[in-house]
């Protein structure tokens, strides 16, 4: 019998509340002003969306944006919503309880009528508190953040290699501009990999440090167009795996170390620091260790490039409040970022930020295409077995969340460079 793989995340939830059974029978008078207030707060676009009794309501419809179309299928998808915001707004969908034959739109409208919206998606009253300790419980000290990168990345390499690009790439790829369909998703990520290593002004026989390596794509380049040798990082033994065999392969293997180690117990000095969405898995309480290490291992006149995701100034306070959908179900223990906070911690520490470029739209275009190739991946019965249809649904739902977080403009993506005096 094949073991069930993924299973850990669907059924993440079971330390959060959210909602349903006797809760939408006790608030059963409160739908409809549940549905006024998210009316009220759509300044941006529209949702149509048919009700469980059968009838018709547009909600919005104030101002351009996207057209999102749901279907009610029952009162208890609200209170999920009002209870556990977005985790309960997960719940909901995977029980059935809405649908909609696009959902990109409707987490597009959420995103970019955030501000307006307020608490309508977020957790609140008890159920805000049960969902940020389950969260603290899983930050990421040294022992947790193992557990938690575990959690996402030892789905196993297999897996991701059925959907992923060929170079094993799992971060926002950077499109020619204007996007188009016509480019291939590894063409627009090895425009990704340059971009950020052209940052490091590298130099033949020189260290470049790698925290967050991933399946070792922007360390192969390096070694192998920059003549560099690369140190990676990981806490994934899948990924560490993958990497040594795939510097064999390339016949690199003298100008690479994959260690499975934390960026915070790494001695020595670099000439250049890489790091790609991997600050994104650190969580505010560790910034200072993270940007801390990099300034440590620097050496004078060294470069970092980053690439980070973060969430709009405005809605930080209110996100880093409560765990969302993504800290609950896809990746423990992670937080975007506030920006301005992130780079203040960084100057604190002796680095100087330079050249930041956003391309939040390209990270919508990437995933779109995860998921085209997720899907296809699935109907040609590509994955490795194990894989049930819960955690396919909780897969897509996933990166269409995402997508649409990007698309409507409150998620950002950019790189940019830390220099050490």
């Amino acid at each position: 019998m094949t073991a069930q793989r993924g299973k850990h995340l669907v059924a993440a939830d079971r330390a959060f509340a959210t909602g349903g059974g006797a809760l939408a029978r006790l608030f059963a008078g409160g739908f409809s002003r549940s549905l006024d207030r998210i009316d009220a707060g759509l300044a941006e676009g529209r949702i149509e969306v048919t009700l469980p009794d059968g009838s018709f309501r547009i909600l919005g419809g104030r101002g351009d944006g996207p057209v999102a179309i749901v279907q009610l299928r029952s009162w208890r998808a609200l209170v999920r919503l009002a209870a556990s915001g977005s985790v309960g707004w997960y719940r909901a969908w995977a029980e059935g309880e809405w649908a909609s034959p696009d959902p990109v739109p409707l987490f597009d409208l959420f995103m970019r009528n955030a501000a307006s919206l307020g608490m309508a998606a977020r957790a609140k009253g008890p159920w805000r508190w049960v969902n940020r300790i389950a969260h603290a419980l899983r930050a990421n000290d040294k022992a947790r953040a193992r557990r938690n990168i575990a959690h996402h990345y030892d789905l196993g390499n297999d897996f991701y290699a059925a959907w992923l690009d060929p170079g094993m790439t799992y971060s926002s790829a950077i499109f020619a501009e204007p996007i188009s369909a016509a480019e291939r998703l590894e063409a627009a990520q090895a425009r990704k990999i340059r971009h950020l290593l052209d940052r490091l002004a590298l130099k033949p026989g020189q260290r470049l440090l790698e925290i967050g390596c991933g399946w070792g794509g922007l360390a192969e380049v390096a070694a192998r167009d920059y003549g560099v040798h690369v140190t990676g990082l990981t806490l994934s033994a899948e990924q560490k795996a993958y990497c040594e065999q795939r510097f064999a392969r390339a016949g690199l293997a003298e100008r690479a170390d994959i260690r499975l180690t934390d960026y915070r117990d790494v001695d020595g000095r670099f000439d250049a620091v890489a790091s790609v969405e991997m600050v994104e898995a650190v969580g505010e309480e560790y910034w200072p260790a993270y940007l801390g290490a990099i300034a440590r291992l620097l050496v004078p006149g060294g470069r970092s490039g980053i690439q980070l995701i973060s969430i709009r100034e405005d809605l930080f306070d209110r996100y880093a409040a409560s765990a969302d959908f993504i800290q609950t179900y896809i990746f423990p223990g992670g937080q975007l970022v506030g920006e301005a906070r992130f780079r203040s911690i960084a100057e604190a520490a002796g680095l100087e930020w330079r050249d930041r470029q956003g391309f939040g739209l390209h990270y919508a275009e990437t995933l779109r295409r995860w998921r085209l190739r997720y899907e296809a991946a699935v109907a040609e019965s590509r994955l490795p077995p194990g894989f049930d249809p819960a955690f396919h649904d909780l897969w897509l739902y996933y990166l269409m969340y995402c997508e649409g977080g990007f698309r409507g403009g409150g998620i950002d993506v950019a790189q940019v460079t830390l220099v050490k005096p």
